[in-house]
């Protein structure tokens, strides 16, 4: 699997590096800067991309703004953005053309090897990697919307690990339920939010983010 890596910071970048090479991945671009992260996107057209929002020159947004260059140039390339702050516009950027493989990390809140890993292969096969406190800041982003504002506690809850691309099954586990408790939970969430039910989990996944995004209905 091609990866396409930036990350300003040397220590960081190399040691993502030598962790994706040593998990089978093939690192055809590890770039410092926006301009070269667009060229390598551009140019070397990845399996996946794993982005810092903010790189140079400006430390702005260039990292965000050369993935969703790339993604207009090829719909769906898959993104991983590792950041160190929530920020609810950028997020919001990255979910709006509702095409999935994507994903959101707080590089403090990665706490092990396996589960960048795992988000990383997850988000190159097309799904969600959303840490929860991405999702709690959108959730919050919508406070004033009404039908999210009809949703019981744990609702909440079962949408946020919804949102985080967990199924029934691991739902359950992380709540300590029945599987039946959250198909219910589950159809109260679509219901409450006007939104098709699914038992795909990524289609769910996306109708949820589509929701949050403020593209309600939205499901591919």
């Amino acid at each position: 699997m091609r990866v396409v890596l930036a990350e300003d910071l040397y220590l960081l970048r190399d040691g993502m590096t030598h962790l994706l090479s040593a998990h089978g991945f093939e690192i055809v671009a590890a770039v410092a800067s926006g301009p070269e992260l667009q060229r390598a996107l551009i140019g070397e057209e990845p399996d996946v991309a794993i982005v810092d929002v903010r790189l140079p020159p400006t430390f702005t947004d260039e990292g965000l703004q050369a993935a969703l260059f790339a993604r207009r140039r090829k719909p769906g390339l898959p993104v991983l953005v590792l950041s160190q702050h929530v920020e609810q516009l950028y997020a919001r950027e990255l979910l709006a053309d509702g095409a999935g493989a994507i994903g959101y990390l707080l590089k403090d809140r990665v706490f092990n090897a396996e589960q960048f890993i795992d988000a990383v292969r997850r988000v190159a096969a097309g799904g969600t990697a959303m840490d929860p406190e991405v999702i709690a800041k959108l959730l919050a982003g919508n406070a004033r919307n009404a039908p999210l504002a009809t949703l019981s506690p744990r609702e909440r809850d079962v949408l946020t690990l919804m949102a985080e691309g967990c199924s029934n099954t691991a739902i359950a586990s992380r709540l300590f339920v029945s599987q039946g408790a959250v198909g219910k939970h589950t159809a109260s969430i679509f219901g409450k939010l006007g939104l098709g039910l699914s038992d795909d989990t990524n289609r769910r996944v996306l109708a949820v983010l589509a929701y949050l995004n403020g593209q309600r209905g939205h499901q591919r």
